[in-house]
């Protein structure tokens, strides 16, 4: 494989513009591009989700690393296809996988009768601040495809999978770490 960066500033974008993977060039403001942020960001958090992770006292670290792993490479095949128009790299195989790990982490957490709030250890923490910027990448990513209509189906189930994965994640890491969940008070203005 040759160098595809070996130089990482061209000035080319300093007029407002940026290339996409097929060569054509739009405004760094362009749907596309806010979806390929929102993507990026998501996955910058996600590595700040696996290196809390590590750093923490979970038994199944090693568990949870290879999963966010696998779905940070899934949202880098996200970023080529949302980069190059009619580009398909995801397979159906990873909203199965979500869905599997989904249905594992549920059987061993007690069913919610209230809201609970985004909060709790740090772990869970970043787990659920992962899952709001997920729900914003989606959001994005559906904008472009009701414009270009070139985005896959896969790509917004992907993303849609992995919100529910992250929150029910968020669950699961704070159960694990020893923490319980952060309920929602409905009258939480009669206590004050």
């Amino acid at each position: 494989m040759g160098h595809r960066l070996s130089k990482i500033y061209t000035r080319t974008g300093d007029s407002g513009t940026t290339g996409l993977g097929d060569g054509s060039r739009v405004a760094k403001d362009d749907l596309r591009i806010a979806a390929l942020g929102d993507v990026d960001e998501l996955n910058a958090i996600l590595g700040v989700l696996r290196a809390q992770i590590e750093s923490s006292m979970l038994e199944n670290k090693s568990i949870w690393d290879k999963h966010l792993s696998l779905i940070q490479h899934w949202l880098f095949d996200l970023g080529g296809e949302v980069c190059i128009p009619n580009y398909n790299l995801l397979q159906p195989l990873s909203i199965e996988f979500l869905e599997r790990d989904i249905d594992q982490m549920n059987e061993h957490l007690p069913n919610l009768k209230e809201f609970i709030l985004p909060s709790g250890t740090l772990v869970c923490s970043y787990a659920h601040q992962a899952r709001a910027v997920c729900r914003r990448a989606e959001r994005s990513l559906i904008a472009v495809q009701q414009r270009d209509q070139n985005i896959q189906n896969t790509s917004i189930q992907l993303l849609n999978r992995l919100s529910d994965w992250l929150f029910v994640a968020s669950r699961a890491l704070q159960r694990e770490a020893g923490g319980s969940e952060v309920l929602w008070q409905k009258n939480i203005n009669d206590t004050i």
